[in-house]
C-alpha cells in the first residue's frame, strides 16, 4: 500500500445509470471519460483497482420481467448489457493510458477474457484495471451481489459503490431533502433498516467476509481519489468496533 491511499486493492461498483449522464438512455461519452479519468488518478496513486458496471442504462432485466418476459431470459439480457458497458469503459480507460482487461462470467472469447480468478489477480498485480462483466454469470443475482462476490474473491480491502448521492440516506434525498444522512453504519443497521442502496445479499456477503462497503458520489469529479485518501463525503459500512 502506498502512503497516499487508505486501501491497497479495491473494487469499484458503478451503476449503468451513472454512465447515462444527462441522457435518458445509453452512454454519455463525456460522463464515461470523466469516470475513467477519476479511475486513472487512483491507479496512478498506486492502488489496484477492479470494476463491476451495471447494465441498467441499456437493459434492466427486472423491468423486462415485470412486463411479461421470462425472468431468467431477461436477466441474461441484462448481463449482456453489462458486457457492452465494460467494453465502453475499457476504451475510455485506455484513452487515459491505463491498461485494462475485461473478464466476462459468460464466456465470449472474441471480445474479452473469460473470468479466471488467478488471471484477474495477476492482472491487478501488474497494475492493470480489471472489469468484471456479466455479473455472476447466473440469473436472479444483481450486479451488486456480483460486485461483492468479486471483491471477496479478489481479496479487496474495500468495496466502493459510486452512486448519484454522497452517501447513504434514510430516504432518497432527491425526493426527501430532509432525509437523515449517515457517515457510518454497521451491516446490521443496513439490513435491519432495509436501506435500499444495495441489495441484502451483497451486504450479507460483505459482512461475512469483513469487506467494508463505501458509498460515495461518482458524479463529483475527483471523488473516487478523495475517498481513497480518506477525504470527502461518503458513508462507510463496517462491523462495529
Amino acid at each position: 500500500m502506498t502512503a497516499k491511499t487508505t486501501y491497497k486493492r479495491v473494487l469499484l461498483k458503478v451503476s449503468g445509470e451513472a454512465l447515462m449522464g444527462p441522457r435518458e438512455y445509453g452512454l454519455d461519452t463525456a460522463t464515461l471519460d470523466a469516470i475513467a479519468a477519476d479511475i486513472g488518478d487512483v491507479v496512478r496513486m498506486g492502488a489496484e483497482v477492479c470494476l463491476v458496471i451495471g447494465g441498467g442504462n441499456i437493459f434492466r432485466g427486472i423491468s423486462a420481467a415485470a412486463t411479461g418476459m421470462d425472468m431468467a431470459q431477461a436477466h441474461y439480457m441484462g448481463m449482456l448489457a453489462t458486457v457492452m458497458n465494460a467494453l465502453a469503459m475499457q476504451a475510455a480507460l485506455e484513452k487515459q493510458h491505463i491498461e485494462t482487461r475485461v473478464q466476462s462470467a459468460i464466456p465470449m472469447a472474441t471480445v474479452c477474457e473469460p473470468y479466471i480468478r488467478r488471471r484477474a489477480m495477476r492482472h491487478m498485480e501488474k497494475g492493470r484495471v480489471v472489469i468484471f462483466a456479466a455479473g455472476t454469470g447466473n440469473p436472479f443475482f444483481t450486479t451488486d451481489t456480483g460486485a461483492a462476490l468479486r471483491a471477496v474473491e479478489m481479496g479487496c480491502n474495500a468495496l466502493l459503490k459510486g452512486t448519484q448521492v454522497d452517501g447513504v440516506y434514510a430516504a432518497d434525498p432527491r425526493k426527501h431533502p430532509d432525509a437523515e444522512r449517515f457517515d457510518e453504519l454497521t451491516y446490521h443497521d443496513v439490513l435491519a433498516r432495509d436501506l435500499k442502496f444495495m441489495d441484502a445479499a451483497a451486504i450479507s456477503l460483505a459482512r461475512e467476509n469483513g469487506v467494508p462497503v463505501i458509498i460515495f458520489n461518482i458524479r463529483k469529479p475527483g471523488a473516487f481519489a478523495a475517498v481513497m485518501r480518506g477525504e470527502g463525503k461518503f458513508t462507510t459500512i463496517v462491523e462495529p468496533k
